[in-house]
């Protein structure tokens, strides 16, 4: 194996292809539903599945009715599984089907855990319905009264009960738990014990009526279950080839993932329907290990532990056939309408909070800085909403413009216009000659355009917004967003700090829409106007002189790189804890048609020694509202020693690099 494929290796990665299947099938018909059966688990393999799982009772059919009683249909059922067995070995995915399953004199409702050359184990089920659509309990008896440990399948002792595990041993964090159907309807569904148990992947063999609404239920209590049980759920659902005497089936599967939406089959199709998906299992484990009500539960119930093993884990995860959603812009929904709802609700918690801290310091003046980009444009907003939310008048609000020798005629005009019509005070104090003399007090060349030329010119600008604000009995609000944070750009004690940092948790690629949808949802007019302008800016300190005809000599993301790779290794390496490989392999996924593999890289390694080095800045920063998961307020969200060290994650960002043939 070499080193890139041992790096980007499904177990490396953690990344489990599972499957959801509603196959075509007979009623009573054991022969044909094997037969059925095995030609998915052929068309799986091809996809290089993993683990699959077909319906409630799929080897007989779920509406077999008094036909359950007949010892022949039981008979087939159960020797059909030593042939399912041997294709699904065969093959190399490990399935769990539905069968009738016969004990001590009576007969449960079984799923059959079938891989490695062997019946892994049998569960019964535990709650049966007994309902105008379902009879189970004329039939079987619930798993609670089940005596047997085990049962003799071909000469083999296999484990038999609903306390029943399944360990990948090739696959770390990958568990598998199986309940049936109406164990998922139940009050206390047995799959939340099994996930405290350590269950990560729960399959349920399914067969569920469709009646008009129940779909959309259906689907909300998998992801409902999959979220509270912090696993991936798999549901499979018998199809419309069940009878139809009474009821209609439609072969609806699912699989979630803690609470998101990752496959389903379409219903009604009398042919056999997939639902496939890459489960992340470091990210379900990362949850875990971040939930406190996850650690602090204990399983009500102990479990018995049957090691399996998966194919395909030491192969490399394909980058082009990766089956799960993959955003280049994690923070931002693609969705327009969930989108809009999402700027609602952020610029509803920022200004709520500024509002907050106004009304508990009974301060009715605060000072900003406006510079006609994004960041201080959306604080602006943010401070003119909680003013409307306090009462307090706009007149209020001191927004301070602050040329200096980078700033553009476009940007002031645009950051003069707009306090001029929402009708805040505006205060134009340029600091080029305040500058200058701070540089002659240190004796600084003002011709050296060095980090000493610029931090002065940040630092003058909060110092005249901080003394403006003591003038106005006020506080300074301060600007800069959750990017600029995690990669350290801001001056220190200069656009670093104010009293209230009202977008220190909203992204960098975020900031740009929400500013879009204020545009577009509060404001109208010449307002509106201007805010569609700032929006088309390019972001910039605006602290290197002009070029000529006032061209910019200075743009943010080509000093540090593009935001929107920063916010996408921030989103990923904050919010899911994922190493450097994963982040590049997910990295190369969402970007492999917009920049190249050395590219990526370079900025990734970039963010590692930023997001290490800059910890400082971050453990002095001022309040500020948290408005999503990724947060790096000291206080809470983000507890790092400014002094830690990023080797570890850098050496593996070399490694990826050596292995991709590119060199250090």
């Amino acid at each position: 194996m070499t080193t890139q494929t041992a790096l980007f290796t499904r177990s490396a990665l953690g990344l489990a292809r599972i499957a959801a299947v509603s196959p075509e099938m007979r009623v009573a018909d054991v022969s044909f539903n094997v037969t059925a059966t095995i030609s998915a688990l052929g068309l799986l393999s091809k996809r290089a599945c993993q683990a699959a799982v077909f319906p409630e009772l799929g080897i007989t059919a779920y509406t077999c009715g008094d036909l359950f009683y007949q010892t022949s249909l039981i008979s087939q059922a159960r020797a059909s599984l030593k042939l399912i067995t041997a294709e699904a070995t065969r093959l190399g995915v490990l399935c769990v089907v539905g069968l009738p399953f016969s004990v001590h004199g009576k007969l449960y409702n079984c799923a059959a855990v079938l891989g490695n050359g062997k019946v892994l184990g049998i569960v019964p089920k535990t709650y049966l319905p007994n309902t105008n659509e379902y009879y189970e309990q004329r039939w079987f008896t619930s798993a609670t009264h089940a005596t047997a440990q085990s049962v003799m399948i071909d000469g083999a002792e296999t484990p038999f009960g609903a306390d029943l595990l399944f360990p990948a041993s090739n696959m770390d964090g990958c568990t598998f738990g199986v309940e049936i159907c109406e164990d998922l309807w139940a009050v206390n569904p047995p799959s939340g014990d099994m996930a405290l148990a350590g269950a990560t992947v729960i399959l349920n063999p399914s067969a569920s009526v469709e009646l008009l609404g129940k779909s959309e239920y259906r689907r909300d209590l998998v992801k409902q279950q999959s979220a509270r049980c912090l696993a991936a759920y798999c549901y499979a659902g018998s199809g419309p080839n069940e009878s139809t005497m009474d009821t209609v089936f439609g072969g609806h599967s699912l699989i979630a993932e803690n609470g998101s939406h990752l496959a389903e089959t379409e219903r009604f199709h009398f042919t056999t329907q997939i639902a496939m998906a890459d489960i992340d299992l470091q990210r379900l484990i990362h949850e875990r290990l971040n939930n406190s009500s996850y650690s602090s539960a204990d399983s009500r119930r102990s479990y018995r532990h049957v090691l399996c093993e998966l194919s395909n884990t030491d192969t490399a995860a394909p980058l082009d056939d990766l089956l799960r959603p993959i955003a280049q812009t994690p923070f931002v929904p693609a969705d327009q309408g969930q989108r809009a709802r999402h700027c609602r609700e952020i610029f509803s918690i920022q200004s709520t909070g500024l509002a907050k801290r106004l009304r508990h310091t009974g301060v009715k003046r605060v000072t900003i800085g406006i510079s006609g980009g994004l960041d201080s444009t959306l604080a602006l907003l943010a401070t003119l909403r909680a003013f409307d939310i306090a009462g307090l008048p706009r007149e209020g609000i001191t927004a301070i413009t602050m040329p200096g020798f980078g700033t553009t005629a476009r940007t002031r005009s645009n950051a003069e216009r707009l306090v001029e019509l929402l009708g805040l005070t505006l205060l134009r104090i340029p600091i080029n000659t305040a500058v200058r003399q701070h540089f002659s007090d240190i004796g600084h060349d003002e011709h050296v355009h060095d980090v000493a030329y610029e931090n002065s010119q940040a630092r003058e600008r909060t110092q005249i917004l901080m003394d403006v604000a003591n003038q106005v009995g006020g506080f300074v609000v301060g600007t800069g967003d959750l990017s600029e944070l995690a990669l350290g750009w801001a001056t220190f004690n200069g656009d670093h700090m104010s009293m209230y940092h009202v977008n220190a948790g909203v992204p960098k690629t975020l900031v740009r829409y929400l500013i879009e949808w204020t545009s577009d949802s509060e404001f109208a007019g010449e307002v509106a106007t201007v805010l569609r302008d700032i929006c088309n800016t390019p972001i910039t300190p605006e602290l290197l002189p002009l070029g000529e005809g006032d061209k910019l000599q200075q743009e943010t993301e080509v000093t540090i790189g593009p935001y929107l790779l920063h916010d996408f290794y921030l989103f990923n390496i904050v919010r899911y804890g994922y190493p450097p490989r994963k982040v590049f392999f997910l990295a190369r996924h969402a970007f492999r048609n917009t920049y190249p593999p050395d590219v990526l890289l370079h900025w990734l390694d970039l963010f590692y020694r930023r997001f290490f080095s800059q910890q400082f800045k971050r453990s002095a920063m001022p309040d500020g509202p948290k408005v999503g998961t990724v947060a790096l307020s000291p206080r809470g969200d983000w507890r790092m020693p400014s002094d830690a060290n990023s080797d570890l994650w850098r050496a593996e960002v070399e490694q990826i690099r050596a292995s991709l043939g590119q060199g250090a």
